[in-house]
């Protein structure tokens, strides 16, 4: 039973691995510029009801960006000073309604003076794709214990949308794609080795985008 579980074990630290792909595009070869005052926000897409990113990896991935300087407001205040325009029923979902958006004096007057010059937004999930195995527990007069094995299969996928205020045009799109398995081992004690897909996903969108900004 011993050597079964620790081959269980080893099984699964060499299973737990990320595959991480990045996809990047953009409308020129030119690095976006920020001036010294300039600010980027970033917004997690949302759609009224069934639909909302992540407010942790949004979140994370605004901390990989303030780490390298960049001016990042936090979503919830930029969502607060511009109550109700990026509520799920009226934030805009593209271009054209960004502009009409702007011409309210409010919207346009909080995106004036906090500088902003960039909005990333955010859309994507973690889901779990695939479940296998089973894990039971039991208890009894001469103890408990949780024997079994189970994995399951995850992926982080997100795609960042880059629009330039200064002239109301997209000018990138970056897309990180992040799977790996996870695994459950009983062995009297419950054993998880889970795979950190969301993590390595925040940390290879924040990295790409980072490179995207260059300081004017």
């Amino acid at each position: 039973m011993k050597i079964l579980t620790l081959w269980l074990a080893l099984l699964g630290l060499a299973g737990c691995t990320t595959t991480t792909t990045i996809d990047e595009y953009r409308s020129s070869n030119k690095q976006l510029t920020v001036a010294t005052n300039d600010s980027v926000v970033l917004l997690g897409r949302r759609d009224a009801g069934h639909y909302e990113t992540d407010a942790e990896f949004v979140d994370c991935v605004g901390n990989k960006l303030r780490s390298s300087q960049l001016q990042v407001i936090p979503e919830q205040a930029f969502m607060d000073a511009l109550y109700p325009w990026l509520e799920p029923r009226t934030a805009p979902k593209g271009l054209m309604r960004m502009r009409q958006l702007m011409q309210e004096p409010l919207v346009g007057e909080a995106i004036s003076s906090q500088s902003i010059r960039y909005f990333v937004w955010l859309d994507g999930s973690t889901e779990t794709l695939d479940k296998g195995g089973s894990i039971s527990c039991a208890a009894g007069p001469g103890g408990a214990g949780c024997f079994g094995f189970a994995k399951w299969d995850k992926a982080s996928i997100y795609e960042a949308i880059v629009w330039d205020v200064s002239d109301y045009s997209e000018v990138a799109r970056v897309r990180v794609d992040s799977e790996g398995t996870s695994y459950l081992i009983g062995a009297v004690a419950p054993i998880p080795l889970l795979t950190p897909v969301k993590s390595d996903a925040c940390k290879s969108l924040g990295k790409q985008l980072q490179s995207l900004f260059v300081a004017d």
